[in-house]
């Protein structure tokens, strides 16, 4: 499949530090695999901005036309104006053959991949940054093994935020402001608690009880013992 459109915009990262990185929209195109067909010719351009300009003029009036003025009622007017504006402008294809293939995605892969994406690594407490807030993973077992990690975050359109790793979802809970993470033992760690206390047992003087202490009665002459 493949898409006819200006390179510029909304598929570059107009930015040094992130050169290679790719947009949002080019990952999606990649992950469904939709090879684009940049507009490098100025009349080629001149095709896709009068086509975008000819949508948004008319668009904007015909909503204005119908009365609409928020969000959800101008998403239900779309079919309808589609519709009227593929009937007048829409050109028949030289070929007939439907060229389109069949979606081997499911529909929450589909959800996850039309969301938007960013990456971040996760600390020594399996936790990371997004949007001034700090998430944690949860029931990880060792999950020693996933610090420094790279995590995908997707972030739905309703603000449902999903962390994945190699494909799978990963539990989480959102930390309140200044609350502090729970520390994740590995094996070093462990390694050194048992160290510590083994240090300080064997500084630790000697204890011995008084004759009369209860840990040096026989239990036959403990009281409950000649009950």
């Amino acid at each position: 499949m493949a898409l006819y459109s200006d390179k510029h915009g909304i598929f570059r990262v107009n930015h040094p530090e992130r050169e290679g990185d790719l947009m949002q929209f080019t990952r999606v195109l990649k992950t469904l695999d939709i090879a684009p067909i940049h507009a490098n010719t100025p009349q080629a351009k001149g095709r896709v901005e009068r086509a975008n300009q000819t949508l948004q003029d008319r668009l904007v009036k015909e909503l204005r036309l119908a009365g609409i003025s928020d969000i959800d009622a101008a998403n239900a007017f779309l079919p309808s104006f589609i519709k009227a504006y593929n009937a007048r402008f829409a050109a028949a294809p030289q070929n007939a053959t439907d060229a389109h293939r069949p979606v081997l995605h499911d529909a929450l892969e589909l959800d996850l991949i039309f969301s938007l994406q960013s990456h971040r690594k996760l600390s020594k407490n399996l936790t990371l940054q997004y949007k001034n807030r700090e998430y944690q993973l949860t029931g990880q077992g060792k999950g020693y093994r996933l610090r420094g990690a790279q995590i995908t975050v997707c972030e739905a359109f309703d603000g449902n935020v999903t962390l994945l790793h190699q494909g799978k979802a990963l539990p989480y809970r959102i930390l309140n402001e200044g609350e502090p993470p729970i520390p994740v033992d590995d094996e070093k760690s462990i390694h050194a608690t048992v160290e510590q206390a083994k240090t300080i047992q064997l500084h630790r003087r000697t204890y011995k009880p008084a004759p009369d202490h209860p840990w040096r009665r026989s239990a036959t002459s403990s009281p409950s013992a000649t009950l």
